[in-house]
């Protein structure tokens, strides 16, 4: 006789067959389904960085510009809690099962994947055994190789607003924390610098009261005030002394100004304009700060300068001339002109597709280079929108060789022609302070992927 079919249990008993447990079979099913759409995203998403990758290798952007992961392969699970975390999107991603950075020069060091890495798998190093990075020695306390002088931000390799804010408050907290004693007629901490370093750390010494003086060259805001009219500035939640939290993500140049401009007046924060140090010398157990506009006492210095300070000239004849500038803060002064910018990075991108923005201009963007490097996605994009719609003109592989008061002289593949020119805009980036470094006793590192 047939044998029954029992509903009994949650189990299935066929004819002439096994029994089933329809609970395995409620269970299976789901997990079996979600975990082919888990292989198929994970598959996809690693055929996007293996094409992320090759493309950044054709061309040649290898190099990452300043603080950079460095995974351990042999570490890494490749559960890609790094991909998810970075927030410059797709600047790591998982190539066979294993976390890379596919997109090296467009990383800017926010370190939020060594952060999220379940296995300590990533570590954050400045150069590559191909490319070194010069970086002053700093301990962990931020103290330089010479005792009571100390350094934040951009000229310690961090250049990420939010970092740099980060730092000049954390350093200025290891300097209260050492009580140094203002000598006779002097203060506690020279502060070298107003940008987002050492606004912070001013505020900080403000609010630890600390008695302190800040020396800045040029302008309140450092590099960022000196950024082209509506950039955008990636920026994070960050936390200023004496203030709280400044709840920005992103937003442009011009807000970013007006809201630390208003902390500086709500806070009462004074600031030394156009004031260069030009040298630090030791007395007792402080230093003699001499300026350009007098001489400080002090126990302590913290240094909060950029590496762009002193810019990378071309050195051809005609640099000299009035025309000619090294950072782009209005456009609108360029239209109906012939502009030639000069260099390959994000600023000089930025500088040219923005003038070959407006009507009547003729922009000529020259690089030494074949390839663009250290370029984000977002001015690639534009700059290859501008020079297909014919509003600019990409010039790689050149040299300028001289600057007369109507043309440009450019030299590429050893021809050298003349162009029609009414400014010239110099974005090569800046020279390291180093012989002032060397000149107090700070001892300079070429970093080759190391921390």
């Amino acid at each position: 006789m047939p044998r029954p079919t029992s509903w009994a249990s949650g189990r299935i008993e066929q004819r002439n067959g096994p029994l089933i447990d329809t609970t395995f079979l409620i269970y299976a099913v789901p997990l079996a389904l979600v975990w082919v759409v888990f292989v198929v995203l994970r598959r996809r998403g690693e055929r996007r960085a293996l094409t992320q990758k090759q493309e950044a290798q054709a061309a040649g952007l290898t190099q990452p510009a300043s603080l950079h992961p460095d995974i351990d392969a042999n570490m890494c699970i490749g559960c890609g809690a790094c991909v998810r975390a970075c927030p410059e999107g797709q600047i790591l991603g998982l190539v066979n099962g294993k976390a890379e950075l596919v997109e090296p020069a467009n990383c800017i060091g926010h370190g939020a994947c060594a952060a999220a890495c379940p296995m300590d798998a990533i570590s954050l190093v400045f150069g590559t055994a191909e490319r070194g990075v010069d970086i002053p020695e700093v301990g962990p306390d931020f103290q330089t190789n010479v005792p009571g002088i100390y350094i934040a931000g951009e000229l310690g390799g961090m250049g990420l607003i939010r970092n740099a804010i980060e730092q000049g408050r954390q350093a200025i907290g290891e300097i209260a924390k050492q009580k140094p004693q203002a000598p006779e007629g002097g203060v506690d901490v020279v502060i070298v610098g107003a940008g987002p370093a050492g606004f912070a750390s001013g505020l900080g010494a403000k609010q630890h009261g600390l008695k302190h003086v800040i020396l800045e060259q040029e302008s309140f805001g450092g590099t960022v005030s000196h950024f082209p009219r509506g950039k955008l500035v990636m920026t994070a939640p960050v936390t200023l002394p004496i203030y709280g939290k400044a709840n920005f993500r992103e937003t442009t140049k011009e807000k970013l100004m007006e809201f630390w401009t208003k902390v500086l007046e709500d806070t009462g924060l004074e600031i030394n304009y156009e004031e260069r140090v030009t040298d630090i010398a030791p007395e007792g157990d402080g230093f003699v700060v001499t300026s350009t506009k007098g001489t400080y006492r002090t126990r302590a210095v913290l240094l909060t300068i950029g590496r762009r300070g002193t810019p990378r000239k071309l050195g051809v004849e005609g640099e000299e001339q009035s025309k000619v500038v090294y950072r782009l803060i209005d456009p609108e002064q360029y239209k109906g002109q012939s502009v030639l910018v000069v260099g390959g990075g994000d600023s000089a991108i930025e500088a040219a597709t923005s003038i070959a923005d407006l009507p009547d201009t003729d922009v000529t963007l020259s690089y030494r280079s074949a390839a663009f490097s250290r370029v984000k996605p977002k001015n690639r994009k534009r700059l290859e929108e501008a020079e297909a719609e014919k509003r600019l003109d990409v010039i790689l592989s050149s040299n300028v060789k001289a600057i007369g008061e109507t043309h440009v002289e450019i030299e590429q593949s050893g021809e050298t022609t003349s162009r029609p020119n009414d400014a010239v805009i110099v974005c090569a980036g800046g020279i390291l302070p180093t012989p002032f470094l060397k000149s107090i006793g700070i001892t300079i590192e070429t970093k080759h992927g190391t921390a």
